[in-house]
């Protein structure tokens, strides 16, 4: 039982899986249309709940944790960026900060007397920019986009007035200036002043307003809008400008861009937890929004060694000013039934504005979480918009229940196909036993189906797959690549259907031609596994190489005694409970004739390994045991992942090296007994400088 969430492994999986599709929705919503529905901090603790969770089933990792952004309008041309623009882990208390020192403290096996300083200035609550500069002159804007590709907004960035068009000083031959763009809250009151006088539609905070004013078709839009610009960071640069994140500072500073303050250069918790203090008592004095401090180790050359996990450097952080509490009524408490029939309840409350975002919704877990609650439909709750869950409800204020209020009965049949609602012995979570046959599940799993992470076809979102599915169109995934032969025997073709005609019919036809040949890794995440995310995906893929490979292995896996069964287990980060899940699916007839059909109409391509050609270690397969001096171990498995390698958790007879540091056991006397070539740290880090 997981304490932190009090929920078992099936309901983590239902969890993660529900987390994962609001995140993913939420980063469309505010990265993509400027129009997010809930606060910063509610977006933070969502991910801050996927990440508790994956930390305590690993096999849950997906690549939704590792996502940045979303991907880029098409309303504007894309760039790509040189560097990629990546997001900030978040911290919230001071045992956070300490845990954020100390790993780093460890990655790069400091000693406990040697200082990290660490740069701490104001995180703007603003558009992420990147301005590219040619010999001086800006050559290009964009955003951030999904930190690979992001959207040129050149000709409007080039209308905010702090923003330099030319640096006459020395400055780079190539250089990528990396920032924020805001709007002052005096600024904003103005702005929506205006927007009311006229009778349009309001900005729910500075940051949308901002975020809306520059991505603009129209860049005199944009230009009647009073922006600025806070420089803090790069991207490419041909030459170095400087040899800490404070120089860094300092030169955009002697170029003429503005910067975020107060700032300072702090050596320990204390200084750092003083600076947390004093920063939130001038908020309010601040002409723009902040929602927290970010942190930065000062060194760029401690930087480069601790490099990146997953969306967020691993030398930085952003420290989070609590989330406000409100009091309002839950009027009801709907089920929603997930992608695996899991019935999970969900707070339906009187709407109400907490820090700026209007709050409608919360969840309640599970049955067992109403009732220790002691929740009633027409109570008075207080709701937070940081913790566990967000938004929560934290409890019910005494004393104001009303006499109409009424008990919640958790229903023990799915509310959307009526089949029995079972709650296993042992399992927080009720699941419908539906199956198939339960349109709420069938839907989500084609909906995951096209998915961005998985096909991804241009066309056929969410409400086009609900609309197809209700209408009899598409039922399972083989109709998708036959609906252009669907198409031709309906009663009412798409061309004829409301909203559609011959042009957007051919587009889609044409949308999900282009996705017939697709990644090995994108299709084993489309299938829908339980607990396959995409990260699990591209483990799979990497490991099998083809899907032919893969699904035979899977198959053979199914004897837990069998060669294949271990080797699936010798993956990094699979475990006993992922194999039962993913054997499983390849062992159901239903879909072995699904994985037919599909393979019939598809082109499923080989997986691309990562292959580094300079590298020993290239396309191999690497343990580590024991303890390393030079290095972590954390950061030996990245160096070892830079330069091609494949890093397991064992041994076997398919490792290549086995790296052997102080007190290596087990794995050291198996790699002897195999014939595997082990290396000591030295003969490591001299191969890998090759």
């Amino acid at each position: 039982m997981n304490a932190l969430f009090d929920m078992d492994e099936e309901d983590a999986r239902a969890r993660h899986t529900k987390l994962a599709k609001e995140i993913a929705r939420h980063d469309a919503l505010y990265h993509g249309e400027d129009n997010p529905e809930i606060s910063d901090a509610d977006y933070d603790a969502l991910r801050r709940e996927l990440e508790a969770l994956e930390k305590d089933y690993p096999e849950l990792k997906s690549e939704v944790s590792e996502k940045v952004g979303t991907a880029p309008s098409r309303k504007f041309e894309k760039v790509q960026h040189s560097v990629r623009m990546l997001s900030l882990s978040n911290v919230f208390n001071e045992e956070e900060v300490v845990d954020f020192l100390d790993r780093i403290r460890r990655f790069l096996n400091l000693s406990d007397d040697e200082k990290i300083e660490i740069v701490a200035e104001p995180k703007i609550d603003g558009l992420s920019c990147s301005l590219r500069y040619e010999k001086g002159k800006l050559v290009k804007a964009a955003t951030r986009g999904d930190g690979s590709v992001g959207e040129d907004i050149t000709a409007n960035v080039k209308t905010i007035a702090d923003i330099p068009h030319d640096i006459k000083a020395d400055v780079p031959d190539i250089i990528d200036i990396r920032g924020e763009i805001y709007m002052k809250r005096d600024d904003f009151v103005a702005l929506n002043s205006a927007l009311e006088e006229d009778g349009k539609k309001l900005f729910a905070n500075p940051r949308n307003a901002a975020a809306g004013s520059v991505r603009q078709l129209n860049p005199e839009i944009t230009k009647s809008r009073p922006l600025s610009f806070f420089g803090y960071a790069l991207g490419e640069v041909s030459s170095p400008i400087a040899k800490t994140q404070e120089g860094i500072r300092k030169q955009l500073d002697a170029w003429g861009f503005q910067l975020t303050k107060p700032s300072d250069i702090l050596t320990d918790v204390a200084g750092i937890m003083d600076f947390y203090k004093k920063l939130a008592e001038l908020r309010p004095d601040l002409q723009y929004e902040i929602d927290g401090i970010v942190y930065k180790v000062n060194r760029l050359d401690w930087q480069e060694r601790l490099g990146f996990v997953s969306r967020a450097p691993r030398w930085a952080t952003a420290h989070k000013f609590p989330a406000e509490k409100a009091i309002t009524i839950l009027k009801d408490i709907d089920i929603q039934v997930g992608r695996t029939g899991t019935l999970t309840p969900v707070a339906r409350l009187e709407p109400i504005t907490v820090g700026g975002v209007v709050v409608s919704n919360a969840t309640l877990h599970n049955e067992d979480e109403i009732e220790r609650k002691g929740v009633m439909i027409g109570d008075h709750v207080e709701i937070q918009r940081a913790g566990d869950v967000i938004p929560q409800i934290v409890r019910v204020i005494e004393g104001k229940r009303p006499v109409d209020a009424r008990a919640f009965v958790f229903p023990d049949h799915c509310p959307v196909c009526g089949s029995e609602a079972i709650r296993e012995e042992g399992e927080v979570a009720r699941r419908c036993t539906g199956g198939l046959i339960c349109e709420a599940q069938a839907v989500e799993r084609l909906k995951h189906f096209v998915s961005k992470g998985a096909f991804d076809i241009d066309g056929l979102g969410a409400k086009i797959v609900e609309e197809f599915y209700t209408d009899n169109i598409i039922k399972s995934p083989v109709d998708i690549f036959r609906l252009e032969d669907i198409n031709a025997k309906l009663k009412t073709p798409l061309q004829e259907r409301e909203g559609w005609g011959a042009l957007s019919t051919q587009n889609l036809f044409a949308a999900i031609d282009a996705r017939r040949m697709i990644a090995l890794h994108r299709f084993i995440y489309a299938l829908g596994i339980r607990q396959v995310g995409e990260a699990t995906a591209k483990r799979f893929a990497r490991t099998y190489k083809t899907f032919e490979n893969f699904r035979n292995a899977m198959e053979r896996a199914h004897d837990s005694e069998s060669d294949a069964y271990a080797e699936l287990l010798n993956i990094d980060d699979i475990g006993p409970s992922v194999a039962k899940d993913v054997t499983a699916f390849f062992h159901e007839p239903h879909n072995k004739d699904i994985l037919d059909k599909l393979s019939a109409l598809l082109t499923i391509e080989e997986a691309e390994i990562l292959d580094n050609s300079d590298s020993p270690f290239a396309g191999k397969t690497v343990v580590f045991t024991g303890g390393l001096e030079k290095m972590s171990r954390a950061e030996a498995k990245a160096l070892a992942e830079r330069l091609g390698a494949k890093v397991a958790g064992s041994v076997s007879k398919k490792t290549d090296f086995v790296v052997a540091g102080e007190g290596s056991g087990s794995k050291l006397k198996k790699a002897s007994e195999l014939g595997v070539t082990v290396l000591d740290e030295e003969k490591w880090l001299a191969l890998s400088a090759t």
